[in-house]
């Protein structure tokens, strides 16, 4: 029997058909704000801020729930009910005019003289006309239908199903809504006294009033949740009304449906649930300032409107402790800006998701974030491509591209990559095509396919023994160098790992002290105000990882923006003088001296103009042997890897 399928629209969640998040796009904007001195995890609350390419980010979405805000108070005023009152109260008014100009008897010069005596205030008049004997049926008519929307109007501003509830407003209607306000009034005050046998209380009530309350709610705290909410909102509307108008309401609702003892028992219910929930918004208040008049139960549905744009602004700013992306409340944002920005919030939730599951942000010990290896590694290709596709572009240095080209072969192979100029593996490579065309159709003439091509992997037989020293004070994150200081250390870094394994690593950072730091450190490393630039401690540091590497090339790679202000004394202290003290510059030619006599020479990579510290570091490369590089900080990379690969050729 064949199987059936039915489709349809695809209603709720992720679209099952969109594509995965950009992880790789993502990777790169977090690795570029941790390079420039962000923490990781700013870093990652930049990116969800700012977005990706296809997807608008929280800044966005918030910028829209803001315009939703504006649009609503530009549109509207709150006065409504009031203008529909007195329009209805001026035309009963004058139907009873026109009838009585038209009666000569003296019962139509009575009314007259009652309606020439009315009070100015709407409420006042309405409440005059409450014992009138009506001549006209407009009149009487439009008189029922203020008292019957004064009445309607009360209860769906507190009553979210009430127009549904309320199909009529017959006596019997009425006599309805009363008595389920004091079933409700005695249930809130039962539970607010503590009585044990609120649930059965609570069952009962629904049982006879539910047909009020389509949100069905399960609970008792529940029920006070609903009703508290949209009695804070009508609180809030009243709030942002003129005290005339408050006044003028506070009047009219004792009219509401001819009997008082609605408004007498709304009143009674507003207090208990300011009792029950006190941390409910009761006091605040917005600025209306449209022509587009909102009659009661939509100024209510406005003042909800608004609070529930500011509770997913605070979801969206996501600043409170504990804050998540799954804390942003889907529907509601969908509701008020549209399926789009619910999508848009889903995909950035997706993203950041996939970022912790994919290994690219991790935990310390410490509770902070970090970058994860994998996330490292990362950076390194995208910096190390960076700087191959800069030696390339230098006339006649194309060679440098392709590191470990020169060497021995080691017996294995791998994947051609891009970049690579290894000699190929022949056998392997035609090996490759064969199983490839085979397994597809045997028929077909064999092809050779890039994804087929293998090369030889060589070696050098010398290894080397790196120690970069990379200036980290205030002038580095100041003039922009910060960015293309870590980049360099990233392809440096990869560079070593992936293809000259044997060699040895080190990076060291200096400011007013100098330190070891593994890779993941310095790409974290924040940038901070700290006086000194402590060279001597930096090449002291480089050469006991020199001394631990004695069958190893030495070299060693000075990137530094400032002459040396400040030097390690013999307790560990730092002295720091400004201009450099003759101490500070004989501790550091000495220690100068002392690796030029491992056999290593120095390359300095100089960073700035700065007369007195392009003397400085000419003696240093004097004195060791080496030279000096005076690259622009976007050409580091470049010059850096390309020195590197001169001292290792040798």
């Amino acid at each position: 029997m064949a199987e059936s399928y039915s489709y349809g629209p695809y209603h709720g969640g992720p679209d099952p058909l969109a594509p995965p998040p950009d992880l790789r796009e993502a990777v790169d904007a977090l690795g570029s704000e941790v390079m420039a001195g962000a923490s990781p995890r700013s870093a990652l609350e930049e990116l969800l801020r700012r977005g990706t390419r296809s997807t608008p980010g929280l800044d966005e979405l918030t910028r829209r729930l803001w315009q939703r805000r504006a649009e609503i108070q530009r549109r509207h005023r709150l006065d409504g009910t009031l203008q529909e009152v007195r329009r209805l109260l001026d035309e009963a008014v004058a139907a009873e005019r026109r009838a009585a100009f038209a009666d000569p008897s003296d019962e139509a010069r009575f009314r007259e003289a009652q309606l020439d005596a009315l009070p100015s205030g709407t409420a006042a008049a309405v409440s005059e006309l409450a014992d009138y004997e009506w001549a006209t049926e407009t009149g009487r008519r439009d008189y029922e239908r203020i008292r019957e929307l004064l009445g309607q109007q009360l209860m769906q501003s507190r009553f979210e199903g009430m127009k549904e509830a309320l199909r009529s407003t017959s006596p019997e209607d009425v006599e309805r809504i009363n008595r389920m306000l004091t079933d409700l009034n005695a249930l809130l005050a039962a539970h607010a006294q503590g009585f044990g046998d609120i649930e059965q209380r609570f069952a009962e009530f629904m049982r006879r009033h539910g047909e009020f309350f389509p949100e069905n709610p399960r609970t008792m705290d529940e029920l006070v949740d609903v009703l508290a909410s949209r009695a804070a909102a009508a609180q809030r509307m009243l709030n942002s009304m003129t005290p005339d108008q408050r006044q003028e309401l506070a009047e009219l609702s004792q009219q509401a449906f001819g009997d008082p003892r609605i408004g007498q028992q709304l009143s009674q219910l507003d207090s208990l649930l300011r009792g029950l929930r006190p941390g409910q918004d009761w006091t605040s208040s917005a600025r209306f300032r449209g022509d587009d008049p909102l009659g009661l139960a939509e100024g209510a549905r406005a003042m909800t409107d608004l609070s529930e744009l500011d509770a997913l602004a605070e979801q969206l700013s996501q600043s409170y402790p504990g804050a998540r992306l799954e804390d942003i409340d889907i529907e509601a944002l969908e509701e008020q800006l549209g399926p789009d920005a619910g999508v848009a919030a889903r995909r950035l939730s997706e993203l950041e998701r996939a970022l912790r599951e994919q290994g690219v942000v991790e935990r310390a010990p410490d509770g902070s974030l970090r970058l994860t290896p994998r996330a490292l590694r990362r950076l390194g290709e995208t910096a190390l491509a960076d700087v191959v596709r800069a030696l390339r572009s230098r006339a006649g240095r194309r060679d440098t591209a392709s590191a470990g080209a020169a060497g021995e072969p080691t017996g294995s192979t791998r994947s051609w990559e891009f970049g690579d100029s290894e000699p190929w593996a022949v056998s392997q490579t035609l090996r490759n095509a064969v199983l490839r065309t085979a397994a597809s159709d045997r028929s077909r003439p064999i092809r050779l396919d890039v994804a087929d091509v293998e090369v030889a992997e060589t070696e050098h037989r010398a290894r080397a023994a790196v120690a970069l020293c990379v200036d980290t004070s205030w002038s580095m994150v100041s003039e922009g160098r910060w960015l293309p200081m870590k980049r360099t250390a990233l392809a440096l870094h990869h560079l070593i790992t992936t293809r000259f394994r044997g060699d040895a690593l080190q990076v060291v950072t200096f400011g007013r002290y100098a330190q070891s730091v593994r890779i993941g450190e310095l790409v974290g490393l924040e940038g901070t105000w700290e006086q000194g630039t402590n060279a001597h401690h930096a090449l002291l540091l480089a050469e006991r990882h020199l001394r631990r590497h004695p069958d190893a090339v030495p070299v060693v790679l000075l990137v530094t923006d400032g002459e040396p202000t400040a030097h390690l004394e013999a307790d560990g202290e730092a002295e720091f003088s400004y201009p450099p003290s003759p101490r500070t510059v004989a501790k550091t030619l000495s220690e100068v001296d002392r690796i030029a006599r491992l056999g290593a020479s120095l390359t300095v990579f100089r960073l700035g103009d700065e007369p007195r510290l392009a003397a400085f570091v000419d003696v240093l490369a004097r004195r060791s042997g080496g030279r000096v590089i005076a690259p622009d900080p976007e050409g580091l990379g470049a010059a850096v890897v390309s020195d590197y690969l001169r001292h290792r050729r040798g």
